[in-house]
């Protein structure tokens, strides 16, 4: 098992993926995740009234901030010069609760799926409340590079 991991190496034993010999090429990821709330929360926090102050503006700060430091949070992930983040916090009343998705771009060696993640993850973290659940953060799409594409199945 240790030969599929990329990140071990033939003695399973933990190195940083060598990607020198990769083109530089766009690469994109996109992210998601979701923050199970009350009707009622969703409501203080759609209203601007929760005591967090403005949540979602926090929380989209906090997503783009994490995915500029993933090299930092993430053992053995490159540091790359990522070219955009966009955060989308939408309201889901069938939840109830709140998506978050996040689209990294960068021109690079390698990808940019650890950052999306990392950007999901944190922005969830930022809107959580004692009795909120989070839940389903995973890579929905991928482009670029060798692999080509990926999309998630729902």
């Amino acid at each position: 098992m240790a030969s599929k991991l990329s990140h071990l190496d033939r003695r399973g034993e933990a190195r940083m993926v060598d990607v020198s010999a990769k083109a530089a090429t766009e690469r994109v990821a996109i992210a998601g995740g979701r923050v199970v709330m009350s009707a009622k929360t969703l409501d203080l926090v759609l209203a601007g009234n929760a005591k967090k102050g403005d949540v979602l503006g926090a929380a989209r700060i906090a997503a783009i901030m994490a995915a500029k430091r993933t090299h930092e949070l993430i053992p053995l992930c490159h540091p790359l010069p990522v070219s955009s983040i966009a955060v989308d916090i939408e309201p889901d009343r069938k939840l109830p609760g709140l998506t978050v998705r996040a689209t990294v771009k960068v021109t690079g060696q390698t990808g940019v799926e650890m950052e999306a993640l990392t950007a999901v993850a944190v922005g969830c973290l930022t809107i959580y409340e004692r009795g909120m659940r989070i839940e389903g953060i995973r890579v929905l799409e991928k482009r670029g590079g060798k692999s080509g594409r990926f999309q998630a199945r729902e």
